[in-house]
């Protein structure tokens, strides 16, 4: 098994504990709001979406089927864009209040983004009659 294949499931893992770390603070109601506890927002739990996510990636990341890789890169990438959507507007300013960003934030953007990456390098042996057909 290449390195990729651990990079990948370094950062699936990554991931799932990053949802269970705090995300933002918001000072005026004295709230904490990680991807499972929201209470007191109109977020929800953007952290199960995650969750999911992290799921059918591990399922494919060690699946050696070419279907299974490119599926893998479609759960990858919406995986990548709701971290992106969350980081913009968990930690978005209303009415002239910042929330105060925290590391759980920028966790899971950046294990989302070491994901799709491991999406684009599989670990995919070729036969010789594929090789001979290119």
């Amino acid at each position: 098994m290449r390195y990729i294949k651990w990079i990948g499931l370094a950062a699936a893992v990554l991931l799932i504990a990053s949802c269970f770390t705090p995300w933002v603070y918001i000072a005026s109601r004295n709230i904490t709001v990680s991807g499972i506890d929201a209470t007191g927002t109109t977020f929800g739990k953007p952290g199960y979406f995650h969750f999911l996510c992290a799921f059918f990636f591990l399922l494919f990341h060690f699946i050696p089927r070419i279907w299974a890789k490119r599926s893998n890169l479609l759960v990858a990438a919406l995986n990548t864009a709701w971290a992106l959507r969350n980081f913009f507007m968990i930690a978005a300013c209303y009415g002239g209040e910042c929330p105060e960003r925290k590391i759980g934030l920028y966790l899971v953007l950046l294990s989302s983004l070491l994901m799709l990456a491991s999406t684009f390098f599989p670990d995919m042996k070729m036969t010789a009659d594929k090789k001979e057909n290119k």
